[in-house]
Order: C-alpha cells, then structure tokens, then sequence
C-alpha cells in the first residue's frame, strides 16, 4: 500500500491526479455540480437528447415492456425485441451510406472497438496487420493492443504515409482504422482519400464516427453522408451515448461481416445485453437525429461553432484555437499546470470546462476540450468568451488569479 500511495502522491505532484465532480441534475447546459449551479461546456450531448422530455418517455416506457435488465448476454436470452428493432433501424438509417448494411449493438463504444478489430484479425491470425491513426481514441489503441497483431502507427491525417505502408506491407489481411471526428482536436479524417487508398491496396477500413454521428451529415448520419460516401466496404461505428443522449453503440456493415462479428467477437458474446429499455429509448433518439427537428438543432449547433470561433479571435493571448469545424473546440494553453489554472479559473466564473492534460494529449498542448450543445444558447456561449477573455487579459498581463 506504502507504494500506491507514493505513486498517487507523484501523480498529485505532477498535475495528473483525476478527480470526479458529482452531477445533481439531467445532463444540460445548466446543471448542478458540487451542489452548484454551473454553466456546462463538457458534454458530449450535441443535440440535447439526454434529457429530452421524449427520450426520457421513451425510456420509462421501455423499463415497463422489458423491465429494468437484459439478464443474460445476447447469445444466451438477452436480446431482446427493443434490440432487434434498435438493430433494423440502425441498419435503415446507415442504408444509403453503406450498401446492404446491418448493424449491431453494443453496451459501450469501447466494446464495439474492441469487437471489430479482434474479429477482423482472426479472419487471419499470421497474417494480419493493422494501420491505426497517431491520435485514435484510447478504445481503438486498447482493442489494437488486445488483438495481439502486428501494428503499424501513420502520422495524423496523413493518407499518403498511410498508402506507402500498405504498399509496403506484406500482410494479407490489412485493416485500416480512424477515428471519424477526432475527439481532443476536432478536426474530420480524410474520409475520401482514406477509402482511395485502403481500395488501391485491398485494406479493410474501420472508421470510429463516436463524434460525427448525430452531428455530420444532413440527416446526422455522420461522416459517410458528410462527405457523400457510399461504400459497400466501410466498416462504421457509432456511439449512442452521445449527440443519441442515451448509451451504448454500433456497428454498422455489410451483413457477413456482421455475422462474422457475432460469430468471434469477446466482448459480444460474453457480456450482459444492454437494458432493452435503452434500446427502446434510443428508437425514439434516431427518429429525432433523422427528422427536420434534427437538422435545426444541428444548424443551431453550426451557428454556435461560428459564434464561438469568432468571439475567440478577438481574444488576445498565447492561446491557440484549433482549426475545428465540429462542436469540439479545442482551446490549447501549453502546460498542465496553465491548464488547470485556467479551468479552476473558469470555474470560479461559474462555467465548468474540462481540462485535457498530457499523456491524454501531447506534452506541451494541454488544452480546454470545449464542447458545444444544440442546447446551449447565443447568450451561453457569450458568457463563456467573456470569461474566457476575462481569464486570457490576466495572463497576458502576467497576474495570476
């Protein structure tokens, strides 16, 4: 114990020590955190879902068809109606993006990785390679790791690199695999130039929308309708915690290989089912991603973004704003310990702002991850430049609050 308690005292020492703030209210703009009432910028709730009225229905109402669990995996007696029809009408949502699609669900984003990766290396275990993005989320560097299979790492965005080491390879079985919308920068992978080059060398491509679907795309199925792609070959997987406001997530892909999954996948076969209830609820959810009603939110959020980036130009400062088009924006200050000055600042302002520390991001880029809501308003995100200018004049000013 003497040696835990050394490592935590280092991690304290050197600003990486986490800590948790506990919610009273539904996920929203205004929430109370610590028994205060703050104004939130860190939720990964885009269109305003979690606590839409009508979700919340649709949950309750699930709870009573199916009650409160699953009680066993899918592949003993946990998949439940609420999930078959979840499944189909994923499928339907993603069909003009992806051609004879199906889909599969999951608890969480990070089984779903977890699943397609590991199933696709036992398509052929000696001979498989996989190419990962410099700055995959952690569930695809996890699910890379617990394949066991030979790794290659391609510099950010950069598909040209990423074709010369699928030519170069001498892999049978090569699985390409990005995330959709970056979730520390915000930025949008090369989609289109991504699927030339997995075509041109017979690579698998794996694309992890947790952030684009809901959010890109006209009808918010995310970065495939974003970029006008339709592809037979594209493996896609969304979350459904986040611009869904509910939980869990999918696989979205031509049926044999979703047959295949089912078939091999771990974290599918031998888990509890999700609560049809979150099932059901999410039924109402994509309804509302794909409706007119989903398009003025996500046009509300666009113009949110652009309100936001503008007021950030006029902020004097070392900081820098990255050049993101989603409703990530991040703010990066430089050290961790300018970092967690800055969010404890905003704080004392009533504004909660989630501070990213290396190793989540690269030494030196410690940033605030701020994220935007289809149910934040033009005065919210006011209030927040004004704080943040407030913070940024006193440390060009060199006082420290």
């Amino acid at each position: 114990m003497g040696e835990i308690a050394q490592k935590l005292h280092a991690l304290k020492e050197a600003g990486l020590y986490r800590t948790r703030k506990e919610t009273q209210t539904p996920c929203a703009p205004s929430v109370v955190v610590n028994a205060r009432r703050m104004l939130a910028f860190n939720s990964n709730d885009y269109l305003g879902l979690a606590a839409d009225p009508r979700v919340v229905e649709a949950f309750k109402e699930g709870a009573s068809l199916y009650g409160a669990g699953s009680g066993a995996s899918h592949m003993i007696s946990g998949h439940s109606l609420a999930h078959a029809k979840l499944e189909e009408q994923l499928a339907t949502f993603m069909s003009a993006q992806i051609e004879s699609a199906r889909a599969l669900y999951f608890c969480t984003g990070y089984m779903a990785n977890l699943a397609v990766v590991t199933s696709l290396v036992e398509l052929d275990r000696s001979h498989s390679e996989i190419f990962s993005e410099a700055v995959n989320h952690a569930s695809i560097i996890d699910a890379v790791r617990l394949s066991r299979a030979k790794c290659s790492v391609y510099p950010h965005c950069d598909y040209e690199r990423l074709g010369e080491l699928l030519r170069t390879s001498n892999a049978k079985n090569k699985i390409v695999i990005s995330d959709g919308v970056f979730s520390m920068d915000g930025d949008i992978a090369p989609l289109k130039e991504l699927l030339r080059v997995c075509s041109e060398t017979g690579a698998w491509l794996i694309i992890d929308d947790a952030h684009g679907f809901g959010v890109l795309g006209k009808r918010g199925r995310g970065i495939l309708e974003h970029f006008n792609v339709e592809h037979s070959s594209v493996i896609y997987m969304g979350t459904l915690g986040k611009a869904a406001g509910v939980g869990g997530a999918f696989i979205c892909a031509n049926e044999q290989l979703i047959d295949w999954i089912i078939q091999k996948a771990r974290s599918y076969i031998y888990t509890t089912a999700a609560p049809p209830a979150t099932a059901h609820a999410l039924l109402t959810s994509l309804e509302l991603i794909g409706s007119a009603e989903g398009a003025l939110k996500r046009a509300h959020l666009t113009q949110l973004t652009t309100q936001f980036k503008k007021g950030m130009r006029s902020i004097k400062g070392q900081w820098n704003l990255l050049g993101s088009e989603t409703p990530i924006q991040p703010v990066v200050i430089g050290s961790n310990e300018d970092v967690m000055r800055a969010s404890l600042e905003l704080d004392a302002l009533g504004l909660w702002v989630t501070a990213i520390r290396a190793p989540t991001v690269p030494v030196g880029s410690a940033r605030l991850r701020i994220t935007l809501s289809a149910t934040h308003t033009e005065q919210d995100v006011d209030q927040l430049i004004a704080g943040l200018r407030q913070i940024a004049e006193l440390e060009t000013s060199g006082v420290k609050p």
